[in-house]
């Protein structure tokens, strides 16, 4: 099974990998960008704004896909996957091109092959300032919070208009009842 969680930074991914981690001691734990040797100086591209053409940050994001797909996905798909964002993410920052040409795009990198499952864990827009208040900001956060708020609802578009088993929750529910639904919906 493959199996993504999703949300823009400070959503409480890392909170819930790290507990899954915990149960699912036989699954593979990925993220994307950076999942792979390649995905890593690539993920550094993204996350230090060095790319200034939307264009390119668009194309870094799909090669990171297309090699974790190759490296992570494909070689392993008689196990469980978990992975800290997709190919979701990467529509939803693509954001200035038209989502027909995006989704074409992410189908070719990834050889038609979609997630099992999506969680999504989505903020509302006074817990992601008070989250963002309390860290330093990286290239993409420091974009501001109309611009992430944006990014998260293209997200959900994105996980709404595919034919995808996914679960949508409150990121500032408590941890542990996140736990609960993340757990169930998997196990379901």
């Amino acid at each position: 099974m493959y199996i993504v969680i999703e949300g823009i930074d400070t959503a409480g991914k890392s909170t819930q990998l790290d507990i899954l981690k915990s149960k699912y001691k036989d699954a593979i734990f990925t993220k994307e960008p950076g999942g792979t040797e390649l995905g890593k100086d690539l993920r550094e591209m993204v996350l230090s704004a060095r790319a200034k053409s939307k264009i390119a940050e668009m194309f870094i994001f799909l090669a990171d896909r297309a090699e974790h797909f190759e490296e992570i996905i494909k070689t392993n798909k008689n196990h469980m996957i978990i992975s800290d964002r997709s190919f979701i993410s990467g529509i939803a920052y693509a954001k200035d091109f038209p989502l027909e040409m995006v989704l074409k795009l992410n189908a070719i990198a990834l050889d038609n092959t979609y997630p099992d499952k999506v969680i999504m864990l989505e903020l509302k827009k006074d817990e992601l300032v008070k989250r963002l208040s309390l860290k330093e900001n990286d290239g993409i956060e420091s974009r501001g919070i109309d611009y992430l708020l944006e990014i998260q609802q293209r997200m959900r578009s994105v996980i709404e208009g595919l034919d995808l088993s996914y679960l949508i929750i409150d990121a500032s529910t408590p941890i542990n009842e996140i736990e609960i639904k993340i757990e169930d919906f998997i196990n379901g």
